[in-house]
């Protein structure tokens, strides 16, 4: 238990590390880099000062690592603005407010990262249930007309673009079959079977493309974990094919889909902008497209955070559950 606190430890103190370098990095990119964000919050209508009020209010006179300590402060503690008439706190995480729109990033985000989430989230129990079991049984039948017919599945999967796959489910279940409503995202809390059935084909869409590299993965890692010395020991001591497959081989086998996993989760979250376009799901992938046309530069950083902080904690989650598979992960 302790090596596994320590390695958790380690991988969280890295974490951290990384977070903090992306802060930098996109700091540095979006509000140092040429251009006025000023002028950007100001509009092109604002006179001069005006325009100084603006620069004052966010700082921008300031040397460059005090720009940096500020945005961090925000991040961390909160800030407050100055309205005119009042002040108006924003709550930690702050990236600011909205150029366009002058809400709060913070409540944009509250607003679109639960749509994002049910989709990223969903799609992944699918994909795993999908990719998992297809590549485990194409291991168990190679050679046979089974293994043929899922690979060439499989292939077909991972050609097929996610917006071609999309179309057809909507076409099907949709229109011709009448199964299924157009997707509408409807809040968890408020009718969780709604929810379900409304992103069931944004789910399945992401999950037939996602599922057929899962499967070759889970496919080859199988077949050499089968080929190694100790499952033949096992196998020569008389245990069942079932015992020997679901206790042994299939735990051996996981660890890199583990992996892959916590990259295509974290990632999901910023690539989901044709899957949220094609079913209409305001999630974080349409606010970065809206926000990339605007030029609104705190949205942006606050969706490349969120986006960047998602894969390193899944990441993280990854890491852990590989030692727990593999206890020697965690001793080196």
């Amino acid at each position: 238990m302790n090596g596994l606190a320590g390695y958790f430890l380690r991988r969280a103190l890295g974490a951290l590390a990384v977070v903090l370098v992306l802060s930098l990095v996109v700091y540095a990119t979006f509000y140092i880099a040429p251009g006025d964000p000023a002028r950007l919050a100001c509009g092109p209508r604002c006179n001069p000062e005006q325009l100084r009020q603006v620069r004052e209010q966010l700082s921008l006179g300031d040397p460059f690592y005090l720009q940096y300590w500020h945005f961090l402060q925000g991040l961390v503690a909160g800030h407050d603005y100055s309205t005119g008439t009042g002040v108006l706190h924003c709550t930690a995480p702050c990236f600011g407010q909205s150029y366009q729109s002058n809400q709060l990033v913070t409540d944009l985000l509250a607003e679109r990262l639960p749509v994002t989430a049910s989709l990223a989230l969903g799609a992944m129990v699918l994909w795993l249930l999908l990719g998992i079991g297809t590549g485990l049984l194409s291991a168990l039948r190679r050679g046979g007309a089974t293994e043929r017919v899922l690979t060439w599945l499989t292939l077909a999967g991972t050609a097929t673009p996610v917006f071609i796959t999309g179309l057809g489910l909507l076409m099907l279940f949709c229109v011709y079959l009448e199964w299924l409503p157009f997707p509408t995202y409807v809040p968890l809390a408020d009718d969780p079977e709604q929810w379900a059935w409304n992103l069931a084909l944004p789910w399945a869409a992401l999950a037939l493309l996602e599922s057929a590299k899962y499967a070759r993965l889970t496919r080859s890692s199988m077949l050499e974990t089968l080929a190694e010395d100790h499952i033949r020991t096992f196998r020569a001591y008389g245990l069942t094919e079932r015992a020997v497959v679901g206790r042994h081989a299939l735990r051996g086998a996981l660890p890199p889909v583990i992996a892959l996993t916590a990259v295509d989760l974290g990632s999901m979250f910023g690539n989901a902008v044709l899957t949220e376009t094609l079913f209409g799901l305001p999630g974080l992938g349409q606010l970065l497209v809206h926000a990339t046309q605007t030029i609104d530069i705190p949205v942006v950083v606050a969706v490349v955070m969120v986006t960047g902080t998602a894969v390193v904690l899944a990441n993280i989650v990854a890491d852990v559950l590989y030692a727990v598979a593999d206890r020697r992960v965690a001793l080196r």
